[in-house]
């Protein structure tokens, strides 16, 4: 079995096959997602988000570059005619960028070289190797919002990639999430600024994979900021939800 195959074998085991896992996922999403509305899912890697967004009855626009990604999403999901599926990357500006890309571990892929320097070294990252490149399509969240509509729910998960993201958006759905990682918590303050900017004033974190808030009631952007500064390294990462105050 090559690297890469291997690496898709082992994601789809960890995050396909764990029943508590999509319970926890449910109970997140459904906070944000009631039936026919629209979800997206930036960074798709193997679907587990896609599948929680559907049991939630939300449709579904999903990008992921990965061709071996990919494919196994169009097995899982290309059926299902309330799931788009898309090859691409997401950026602050439409065009192509070259992925960085770790075959024994795809989930780590990215589109930012700092976040492989920043992992080289890092506790917790031993072993990471991102030894192949891929050129892929970019868009913006601001197009695929004028393809497809305002989303109730964004994720962004894009391994160090996520103000980018953030900067081709200008407009302002309910609510979305962004991943942070504690080895480049520069990328989380600049997501939460960026976030303050088009409008977000309520925050909320939850670290690895708990889909659990760690506070009660939702922070200032300046407090969240305050919590990411000061988790210990081995927290490693989590998902900063921004919600709209209405």
């Amino acid at each position: 079995m090559s690297p890469a195959l291997a690496g898709l074998v082992r994601s789809l085991a960890v995050y396909r096959r764990d029943a508590a896992h999509a319970q926890r996922l449910d109970g997140m999403y459904r906070r944000y997602l009631q039936p026919g509305t629209l979800a997206f899912d930036i960074g798709a890697h193997v679907g587990d988000r896609i599948a929680s967004f559907r049991r939630c009855g939300a449709r579904v626009v999903a990008l992921e570059p990965q061709p071996l990604c990919l494919r196994a999403l169009r097995l899982l999901h290309g059926r299902d005619p309330a799931v788009t599926l898309l090859a691409a990357a997401c950026g602050a500006a439409v065009g192509k960028l070259d992925l960085l890309v770790n075959r024994a571990n795809p989930t780590v892929t990215t589109a930012s070289p700092a976040f492989v320097a920043a992992a080289d070294g890092a506790v917790g990252w031993e072993g990471q190797r991102w030894d192949a490149r891929l050129t892929v399509p970019v868009t913006t969240l601001d197009q695929l919002i004028a393809e497809h509509g305002l989303p109730a729910f964004i994720k962004i998960d894009v391994e160090g990639f996520e103000d980018a993201v953030l900067a081709g958006l200008s407009q302002q759905p309910a609510a979305l999430s962004v991943e942070f990682t504690t080895i480049q918590r520069r990328v989380a303050l600049a997501c939460l600024h960026r976030l303050e900017g088009l409008g977000y004033r309520a925050f909320r974190v939850a670290l690895g994979e708990s889909h659990s808030f760690l506070h009660p009631e939702p922070l200032s952007a300046a407090a969240m900021a305050a919590v990411i500064s000061t988790l210990p390294s081995e927290a490693n990462s989590g998902d900063i939800y921004a919600e709209r105050a209405d």
